[in-house]
């Protein structure tokens, strides 16, 4: 799912994200559409996806990882989260029960409970306490979600979120915990927030043994197209990242032969298409000169198309890997890419 935290994935029209990317679902954030443009006028608008013209799913996460990347400025407690704004510094508290309030305004598709997301490293006993919390928020996030009703004429579905730290034991614990609100989909969370590759695909390996095989897992915040690939063979089916858009901005591309700085010296004469085998058009009928050129000069076209191609290289790809499983070479295919992935080229 591309990003669109705001409203907005950064520098890139609706339109494009569909021609294009072809993106069919796009990620918005609770916490900043909460404090801007706010849920008056969310309201006011009809939603998320009238406010922003689009007319395809939307999922929005829970604010929990905003709240948590807000340690300085948040106070915890079993009532919810007090924070102060990152644009203001004005005092503001997230419950169980408020955040879906929030996104019964906002309107996606699919909604998130409220977590927390303990920070890496962490002690054992700060991950199970945290995790302890998270259920019981997931209580009273289930009981508001299932007493009130979808405001604008589509339904909604709520995800739990595992959580658990590193800690095997707690992972299992809270696999468990969240299979068990039987909800339609589940969510990972508290990964890719500073841990080894290995340890993340560890965690991963351990909740998919036991989150249900039959409804959707989604690796919140993940990753590289090699940790995406690695992801998909322990059994996940969705992510979401703004490496794509983020890296983009600053020149790096990802391809299937690899990665590219373009604003290197060596692409500063090379005439050849950005990417000739990439699904995206912007990727073939420009250069890597012209993109380098636009690029390091700082225009706002560089931004927005090294940040196209990349989100379409990642549609491409998951894409790819389903057509992969499909025909039941999925393993072989993906123990190949990994490597080219990887390369920089």
């Amino acid at each position: 799912m591309p990003v669109g935290t705001a409203g907005t994935v950064k520098g890139i029209l609706q339109r494009d994200l569909k021609q294009e990317v072809n993106a069919d679902i796009i990620l918005g954030n609770t916490y900043h559409l909460y404090l801007r443009p706010g849920v008056e006028i969310m309201k006011e608008a009809g939603g998320l996806h009238r406010f922003m013209n689009w007319d395809r799913a939307l999922l929005t996460d829970s604010g929990g990882y905003q709240v948590f990347s807000l340690a300085a400025n948040r106070k915890l407690s079993e009532e919810g989260a007090l924070f102060r704004s990152h644009i203001d510094g004005s005092p503001h508290t997230f419950s169980p029960e408020s955040v879906i309030d929030i996104q019964r305004v906002i309107g996606a598709d699919i909604i998130m409970a409220f977590d927390e997301c303990p920070p890496y490293p962490c002690e054992y006993n700060y991950a199970a306490e945290s995790m302890g919390l998270t259920h019981r928020w997931l209580d009273r996030g289930v009981s508001r979600f299932n007493g009130t009703e979808a405001l604008y004429g589509h339904k909604q579905m709520l995800f739990p979120i595992v959580q658990g730290g590193t800690f095997k034991d707690l992972r299992k614990q809270s696999a468990e915990y969240i299979a068990g609100a039987g909800m339609p989909g589940n969510a990972i969370g508290g990964l890719s927030v500073g841990e080894p590759a290995d340890l993340m695909y560890e965690m991963i390996s351990i909740v998919n043994e036991i989150l249900p095989r039959d409804k959707p897992r989604y690796l919140m915040g993940v990753g590289t197209p090699v940790n995406i690939l690695e992801s998909i063979d322990l059994g996940v089916d969705m992510f979401d990242c703004v490496m794509p858009t983020r890296n983009g901005r600053n020149g790096m591309l990802f391809t299937a032969e690899g990665i590219i700085n373009i604003k290197n010296k060596k692409w500063a004469n090379d005439f050849t298409p950005i990417d000739k085998n990439a699904p995206s058009g912007v990727s073939t009928y420009f250069t890597k000169a012209y993109l380098r050129h636009l690029v390091i000069s700082g225009e706002l076209l560089g931004a927005q198309i090294a940040s196209i191609h990349n989100l379409a290289f990642y549609l491409w790809l998951v894409g790819e890997a389903q057509k992969k499983i499909e025909k039941g070479i999925f393993r072989e295919w993906k123990n190949k890419m990994i490597p080219a992935l990887s390369n920089r080229i």
